[in-house]
């Protein structure tokens, strides 16, 4: 890949900084955008360049998406696509699957490739071009978009299955995510109770058959250590919880599990607001297991 390959970041927030700061190490000829001026700046210290104009990024050969939402994509990607040249859109947003559909369709149209491709692995992974990808595409769109999806992956992305694909894993992810979140907090609390020291009863469950990420760091790290400073805001992992049931629903599935869990985060969502670290679920679900306790009350730490 030549030094002046150009590509723009749309989006340049925790994870959509970090990936084009990422890209921009990689050699890359980066040109971000995001509607907030902070964002910009903040982007531009790490020697990104940047436009206050949607419309300069029309027909880049590169594009990366890292958006808010499925609406956000939906009116972003027509203005990219609004002068030739742009050879793959890379959509890391935690989006829909009929949206991505359509706009592989729309990009199709235009002789462009689009690949529905979110992300797991948090700031950490998109700083250090170490994420994994969902990839729902067609083979042809997967071959245009490999070398914006080495660079943010080292390879470590799954080509799923057609456009939307990649959505629909990763919703299943997040939710299932979500749903340990709340059951190993439980657990832990039970432990508490009993008189066990959580981060022991944690420790032990992560050698063990019940054990996961959540019980061997997001816990340790992020929830016993009272600091809930995973960079990932509760308001997203509890729209995607809600997301990921009534895409279930259109399908006729009822996970019932799953929804249930997901109407905790939403319990949550309301108590706590949607800015808070999304490790702070456990405030709610488990308040002895926290330094922060629950909402309304002051703990020392």
């Amino acid at each position: 890949m030549s030094n002046n390959q150009r590509i723009a970041v749309i989006g340049l927030g925790s994870m959509g900084g970090a990936m084009a700061a990422t890209l921009h190490s990689a050699g890359w000829d980066v040109m971000g955008f995001d509607p907030s001026e902070a964002a910009r700046l903040a982007a531009a210290e790490t020697g990104i360049s940047t436009t206050a104009e949607l419309k300069d990024l029309a027909g880049t050969p590169y594009v990366v998406l890292s958006l808010p939402s499925a609406k956000i994509v939906e009116a972003t990607i027509p203005t990219l696509l609004s002068a030739p040249g742009t050879i793959a859109i890379i959509d890391t947003t935690t989006s829909e699957p009929g949206t991505s559909k359509a706009m592989d369709a729309l990009a199709e149209s235009k002789g462009a490739a689009f690949v529905d491709a979110p992300v797991s692995g948090g700031r950490d992974g998109a700083a250090t071009g170490s994420l994994s990808a969902f990839v729902g595409a067609t083979d042809t769109a997967v071959v245009a978009a490999q070398p914006v999806l080495d660079a943010l992956t080292g390879g470590r992305y799954a080509h799923i299955g057609g456009p939307g694909s990649g959505n629909v894993v990763k919703l299943l992810n997040n939710v299932l995510a979500a749903a340990n979140l709340v059951s190993v907090g439980e657990a832990l609390g039970v432990a508490k109770a009993y008189g066990i020291d959580p981060a022991v009863a944690a420790a032990s469950i992560s050698n063990a058959s019940g054990g996961s990420k959540v019980s061997a760091a997001m816990y340790p790290n992020w929830v016993l250590s009272g600091t809930h400073n995973s960079g990932f805001s509760l308001g997203l992992m509890a729209r995607d919880a809600a997301l990921a049931i009534d895409m279930a629903r259109q399908v006729g599935e009822q996970p019932d599990l799953l929804a249930a869990a997901s109407g905790q985060w939403q319990a949550a969502l309301a108590a706590l607001g949607p800015a808070a670290d999304f490790t702070e679920i456990a405030r709610t679900v488990a308040p002895a297991v926290t330094p922060a306790g629950a909402p309304n009350t002051t703990h020392a730490v």
